[in-house]
């Protein structure tokens, strides 16, 4: 693991064949897996933010209204986070195992959607889960579906090594294939391993049985620390000639960088989707209460709704610009490793919850004594789904020359701005969030205020900026040259140009 690593573009081969080759493999049964992969990581992101669904849905009893909305949702966010982390794991698998795996044929093909078929009827197990917390059957089926997918997930190696032209020309060529088979299924079958255990527990011991599917979200983390530990025991080791540094578990490994982007724009996609679904269930007035309250008139009906399609607005412009900062972040990222994929989950997981920002604060009407706790909860999702997002900025910024562009370093063009950029958010929403504690009584009006002032400085920003930076390059125009000199050498953010 500590070997130097493996160029990405060495991995990224999949689809790089000239058009003869494509076709001579076509007509030996061969395909390039490119488009299995969009498909693979459509239904992916669609079953890991689905998952929100049971968390939104939530029915809330009169006599439920005084108590906390955080309690009474905290179990069930609970759970959610845990299997969209645990779903996004399987995808990062899934991403692994195709960065070995470089051609498929039709047996591959439909073990991959044995796999995904298997994907898709998580979202009925964490149904159970969260309706029955209690009942250790909804955890044992989820053991057993993650355990499924770890199975066909092994059988696809199996199948791939055994034909070694569907591997990746790097370990095709390789005398070391048998090592690369056994190193792979053993990293393969950690997760479900767990889980089969965590299975055991269900049925007897369930609580424990949370914890053990926890862990599988932080295997890489436990063996990154285990290794370093043994590192400092015992001194670095060189790694083994046959070390395969993009199938391990090493933090600063390289993703395939297209691939995260596919599942985040997919994620974000469906979120915006589910918030128009809502609307089209929920809002749409029923005729016999139009002709009979309203007197014929649907505009007048349409009016009741007037702070639900206020919150979808809002909640619409959130994804998109959350989704635009993460979109101009990845514009600038070179290389994703997987703590910056981590980080990217955790955003992820944070921005499905948008859903459940946009019941609460669509319920002001029907629950204005419980707005202030509603205001909250959206500002807390907005804060974590965008600080996370910095996050990625800075974890970048700790290895810039590998992950980062030139013009988005310390120094380039692009940084004070991407800098700006990606703190609007948390910043923003920390200010309403402070904001509802002086003032409580307008905590409606601050949200609101928040998330239309907020796509207004995404408009303002750039203009700022570069207004803020062409000062600072003249007012370093003005200085004496010697000043100049030493300004120049602590003033890092400053674009080259000036």
């Amino acid at each position: 693991m500590s070997g130097p690593q493996t160029p990405e573009p060495a991995l990224g081969i999949q689809g790089d064949a000239p058009t003869g080759a494509r076709d001579e493999d076509a007509a030996d049964g061969i395909q390039h897996s490119h488009r299995m992969l969009s498909f693979s990581d459509a239904l992916l992101s669609i079953i890991a933010t689905v998952m929100i669904l049971p968390v939104t849905h939530t029915e809330i009893s009169p006599e439920q209204f005084d108590k906390s909305i955080q309690k009474l949702l905290a179990t069930r966010i609970a759970v959610y986070l845990m299997t969209f982390l645990i779903v996004t794991v399987a995808w990062a698998a899934h991403t692994r195992l195709f960065q070995v795996v470089g051609k498929i044929d039709d047996t591959l093909a439909l073990l991959n959607l044995a796999c995904m078929m298997t994907i898709t009827f998580l979202p009925f197990t964490f149904s159970l889960m969260v309706t029955f917390p209690e009942v250790p059957l909804g955890i044992f089926l989820f053991c057993m579906c993650v355990i499924t997918i770890g199975a066909v997930q092994a059988l696809i190696v199996v199948y791939a090594f055994h034909f070694p032209h569907l591997l990746n020309p790097q370990i095709e060529s390789s005398t070391h294939r048998a090592l690369y088979r056994q190193h792979i299924l053993g990293i393969v079958l950690r997760g479900p391993a767990l889980c089969f255990v965590a299975a055991g527990f269900s049925l007897f011991f369930y609580p424990l049985s949370y914890l053990l599917m926890a862990t599988v979200i932080f295997l890489p983390y436990v063996s990154k620390v285990s290794s370093w530990c043994k590192g400092r025991l015992v001194g670095p080791q060189e790694p083994p000639a046959h070390s395969m540094e993009f199938f391990t578990f090493d933090l600063h490994e390289p993703l395939s960088k297209e691939r995260v982007e596919a599942f985040s724009d997919g994620v974000y996609a469906i979120v915006a989707t589910l918030l128009i679904l809502d609307i089209c269930e929920d809002n749409v007035p029923d005729p016999r209460d139009v002709k009979e309250k309203f007197h014929g008139s649907l505009v007048a009906a349409l009016s009741v709704y007037g702070p639900h399609f206020l919150a979808y607005f809002g909640s619409f412009a959130t994804v998109g610009l959350l989704w635009f900062a993460h979109h101009s972040l990845f514009l600038h990222i070179r290389k994703a490793t997987q703590s910056m994929g981590l980080l990217n989950t955790l955003s992820l997981a944070f921005v499905g919850g948008l859903p459940l920002a946009y019941q609460q604060t669509s319920a002001f009407a029907r629950q204005p004594h419980d707005e202030l706790e509603s205001v909250r909860v959206s500002c807390a999702i907005i804060f974590l789904a965008s600080i996370f997002q910095f996050a990625i900025w800075t974890t970048a910024l700790l290895h810039e020359g590998e992950t980062l562009q030139p013009s988005a370093r310390f120094g380039g063009q692009e940084h004070a701005f991407m800098f700006a950029k990606l703190a609007l958010y948390p910043c923003a929403s920390l200010l309403a969030f402070a904001s509802t504690c002086f003032l409580s009584r307008f905590s409606t009006a601050i949200f609101h205020l928040m998330q239309i002032a907020v796509p207004f400085a995404f408009l303002l920003l750039r203009l700022l900026v570069r207004l803020g930076l062409a000062l600072l390059c003249a007012m370093r125009g003005l200085a004496q040259p010697g000043t100049q000199a030493e300004e120049d050498a602590h003033a890092p953010l400053l674009p080259a140009a000036c």
